[in-house]
């Protein structure tokens, strides 16, 4: 019998440009709800994706601290959100919501 070995998928694998990126994102902000910590796992993917340590760089928080902020278990504040998504290339919009 043949062995089907599996591994872990990973989004930061796939996320190759900056467009990946945005759309990537895009997606998450419209599938997330009121998920906050879902939020901050695709930004901490898309983090991986360009390099942690560039990342710590740009914002001037320190690696560790992103890697926990950006888990989806950390709980990082707005501001630490605005540094990150700006070092990343990532605007935010906001528009109306549509009635359900």
């Amino acid at each position: 019998m043949n062995t089907l070995k599996l591994r872990k998928w990973d989004s930061a694998e796939h996320l190759k440009t900056e467009q990946d990126m945005a759309l990537y994102f895009e997606a998450c902000l419209q599938e997330a709800g009121d998920d906050a910590a879902f939020l901050a796992k695709a930004l901490g993917n898309i983090a991986r994706a360009k390099g942690m340590s560039q990342l710590s760089r740009d914002t001037g928080l320190g690696r560790e601290s992103l890697y926990k902020a950006l888990s989806g278990e950390g709980n990082p504040s707005f501001a630490t959100i605005l540094k990150v998504t700006a070092a990343l290339g990532i605007h935010l919009h906001a528009h109306p919501a549509t009635s359900p």
